[in-house]
C-alpha cells in the first residue's frame, strides 16, 4: 500500500528499519546539510530531526535516498510501473477484447486518476498568516543568498484552467515573501507566462508534504498538459484528495503545510545564489516573487526537505526513478531505442547515453536528435550513442564503445547556439549554449585504434617531451580519455595545457584529453564524471587537434582536448564551512547510528 501522507510514509520507514530519529538540537544554517550530506554518501537512512534550532517544527530528509526508498514510497519498483504502462500501450494498439481484458487492472488503477475534492483535510487543522521566520527552512550551503524551501509542491493553472505541480526552489525574502525559481521550459514558467500576457497575477499554491507519489509526480517530465496529480492518482492507486482554495487552486488535502498566494505579472527580485544539482552555486539573478496571502497546515506539521549538491544526493535515487518509470513508454514510442541513461554523476542534463538499435545508416543520430528535441531531454547537452548490446549505464562499456567505435572525424556532431539548461552555467549566457553527440555504434569502416599499454596513471604532465607547466597528475580512462589535473584557476594558462597536450605525439591515440582543475579527485569515478561534464562548454572548450573545412563540412582529428577546468565567470563549486563540518564530526556517529 503506497503511504497516504508524510506521517504514514514515515511510519512506512521506521518499520522497515529505513528511518533514524535525531533528537539533539540540530541548526537548519548547514549543519542539517552537512549531516544529510554524509549520511547518503553512506547509504543511511531517512532523518527526522526532532529538535530544530529555533523553530517548533521536525524536519524529515533523505527520504527517497535509496532504491529501496523509492520502491516503498511506490509500493513496487519504478521499472515495474514503466513496463506495466508500456506493455498495455502496445498490447492496446489496436484495442483488442482480449488485451481489454489482459489489461483490466491498469484501467481500475486509472480510475483513480481523476482527483476528489473534498471540503476540508488535515491540511486545513490550522489557517494563519503568514510567518516564515520560525520555520525551519533550510540554508543549506555557505554562499546561499538566504534560506530555500527544497522540496515545495509548486501548484499553478493556466487562465483556462490547466493544472501543473513542479518543483521549484522557493528563496525566502521575508514572513510571507519568496522568490520563485520557474523556468520558463517548466510547466508552471509555461503558466506564468500566458498571466503574463493577461498582465494579472497568476494564483498559486506551495503544499510541502503530501503523500510521496505526488512528490515524485511533480518531478516527472510529464507532457505540458498532463496533469501531475492525476498521474499521482495512477500511481498510488487511490485518488488524491483536494482542497479548493480562495484562490481558486487546488492543493492536496493530505499536506502538511500549504502556502496559498499569488505572483504579480511583472515583479521581479533577485533570486539566489544557491547551491544546486551541478554541484555548483548558480548565478542569482531577476526571478518573479511569491506573495503569500495564507498559510494552512496540520496541527503539528513536518517540514519535508532535501539538499542538492555535489553527488552523491538524494536526487540520484528520485531522478532515476523517473528514468526507469518513464523508459519504457519512451521505448514504445522509438522502437529503435533499446536503453538509455542520463548520468545523475553529471546533473542528469550533461551526459546521457542511448543504446540504438539501427535499421539503416544513422538511424542513431537521428535518434539522438529527436531525443534532444523532446521533453527534459531537450536540455541534454551530451549524448553518446552506443550499441544495442553495450550497457548504457557501464561508464567503462560506454567509454570502450567510444575507444571502438568513435571516429572525431565522422561521428563528432556539434550543435552551437541553441537553448540550453538554465543551470548551466558554461556558456556564460543563461539559457543559451552547445550541445554534442558522439556517435560510438559500429559502422562499416575502419576507426583509429588507440595506442595499447598506455600506464592508467601518473604524475606531471603524460607522454614524452618537455615538462609541462601546471599539469600534476594524470589518469587513463580505457585508453580513450586522458585526464590531466592542472594546479591552475587561469583560463589561459589551461586552455594552452589542452592544446599541448592535444599536439603530443604519444598521445595521439586517445580520443579526448580532457584538463580538470585541483578539486577533482581521480580516483573517484562519481566526482570525475562530475568535474568533466559540468565544466565544459562543447563549441567553446573543445579543440581537436587538427580541423579541416570544405564549405560547411568540418572535420575534426583526434585527439579532442576537452578545456573542463574551472574557469572564471563559473560560480563556485560547493565546498562546506569547516567550522560546520568540524562541529557535526564532534558528534562522531551518533546522528546516524543511534
Amino acid at each position: 500500500m503506497v503511504p497516504a501522507d508524510l506521517p504514514a510514509q514515515l511510519r512506512l520507514l521506521e518499520e522497515n528499519g529505513e528511518l533514524r530519529r535525531i533528537r539533539r538540537e540540530v541548526d537548519p544554517r548547514l549543519e542539517i546539510t552537512e549531516i544529510t550530506v554524509r549520511v547518503v554518501k553512506e547509504g543511511g537512512p531517512a532523518l527526522l530531526f526532532e529538535n530544530v534550532k529555533g523553530s517548533p517544527y521536525p524536519v524529515a530528509i533523505n527520504l527517497f535516498g535509496t532504491a529501496r526508498r523509492v520502491e516503498l514510497a511506490l509500493g513496487r519498483s519504478p521499472q515495474a510501473i514503466g513496463e506495466r504502462l508500456a506493455a498495455a500501450a502496445e498490447d492496446l494498439m489496436p484495442p483488442r477484447p482480449a488485451a481489454l481484458w489482459k489489461h483490466r487492472g491498469l484501467f481500475w488503477d486509472a480510475a483513480h486518476m481523476p482527483p476528489r475534492f473534498v471540503r476540508n483535510g488535515p491540511v486545513n487543522q490550522v489557517t494563519e498568516v503568514p510567518n516564515l521566520d520560525p520555520w525551519p527552512i533550510l540554508t543549506c550551503w555557505p554562499e546561499d543568498g538566504g534560506r530555500f524551501f527544497t522540496l515545495p509542491l509548486v501548484i499553478t493553472q493556466s487562465p483556462r484552467g490547466r493544472r501543473n505541480v513542479g518543483m521549484y526552489r522557493l528563496h525566502v525574502y521575508d514572513e510571507k515573501t519568496t522568490g520563485m525559481h520557474m523556468q520558463i521550459e517548466r510547466g508552471g514558467g509555461a503558466h506564468y507566462a500566458e498571466w503574463m500576457a493577461l498582465d494579472k497575477p497568476m494564483p498559486v499554491a506551495v503544499a510541502l508534504g503530501g503523500d510521496p507519489a505526488t512528490v515524485l509526480g511533480s518531478v516527472l517530465p510529464l507532457p505540458e498538459d498532463m496533469d501531475e496529480i492525476a498521474f499521482a492518482g495512477f500511481l498510488r492507486g487511490r485518488r488524491v484528495p483536494l482542497v479548493r482554495l480562495s484562490n481558486g487552486v487546488a492543493a492536496p488535502a493530505d499536506a502538511e503545510f500549504i502556502l496559498e498566494g499569488h505572483i504579480p505579472p511583472r515583479e521581479r527580485r533577485t533570486e539566489g545564489p544557491f547551491g544546486d544539482h551541478f554541484g555548483h552555486y548558480s548565478h542569482a539573478a531577476p526571478y518573479p516573487v511569491f506573495h503569500i496571502d495564507k498559510v494552512h497546515r496540520r496541527r503539528n506539521p513536518i517540514y519535508p526537505a532535501t539538499v542538492v549538491g555535489k553527488p552523491p544526493q538524494e536526487d540520484k535515487y528520485m531522478g532515476n526513478a523517473v528514468q526507469e518509470m518513464l523508459l519504457p513508454l519512451l521505448k514504445f514510442m522509438r522502437p529503435e531505442l533499446v536503453d538509455l541513461w542520463a548520468y545523475q554523476e553529471a546533473g542528469f542534463h550533461n551526459f546521457a547515453v542511448a543504446a540504438v538499435k539501427q535499421r539503416y545508416a544513422k538511424e542513431a543520430v537521428k535518434t539522438a536528435l529527436g531525443l534532444m528535441g523532446q521533453g527534459q531531454m531537450s536540455l541534454t547537452k551530451c549524448v553518446v550513442l552506443v550499441d544495442p548490446d553495450v550497457k548504457v549505464r557501464d561508464f567503462t562499456a560506454v567509454l570502450d564503445a567510444l575507444r571502438d567505435h568513435f571516429d572525431p572525424a565522422e561521428d563528432f556532431i556539434l550543435i552551437p547556439g541553441t537553448a540550453q539548461d538554465t543551470l548551466d552555467f558554461t556558456s556564460f549566457k543563461m539559457n543559451l549554449g552547445s550541445k554534442m553527440i558522439l556517435d560510438a555504434t559500429r559502422k562499416n569502416r575502419a576507426v583509429p585504434r588507440p595506442t595499447a599499454g598506455f600506464p592508467p596513471r601518473g604524475t606531471g604532465a603524460p607522454g614524452d617531451g618537455a615538462p609541462l607547466t601546471h599539469a600534476t597528475a594524470w589518469r587513463n580512462l580505457r585508453d580513450v580519455f586522458l585526464v590531466v589535473r592542472s594546479d591552475t584557476k587561469d583560463p589561459v594558462q589551461n586552455r594552452a595545457l589542452a592544446e599541448n597536450l592535444a599536439r603530443r605525439p604519444s598521445l595521439g591515440g586517445f580520443k579526448f584529453i580532457a584538463v580538470v582543475s585541483d578539486d577533482v579527485p581521480l580516483d573517484d569515478e562519481e566526482l570525475l564524471i562530475w568535474g568533466i561534464f559540468t565544466r565544459f562548454d562543447a563549441a567553446r572548450d573543445i579543440r581537436p587537434a587538427r580541423v579541416e573545412t570544405d564549405g560547411a563540412w568540418t572535420r575534426v582529428s583526434p585527439p579532442l582536448a576537452v578545456d573542463a577546468s574551472w574557469k572564471p565567470g563559473y560560480p563556485d563549486p560547493l565546498v562546506m564551512d569547516p567550522s560546520v563540518v568540524e562541529r557535526v564530526s564532534a558528534h562522531g556517529a551518533a546522528d546516524i547510528k543511534n
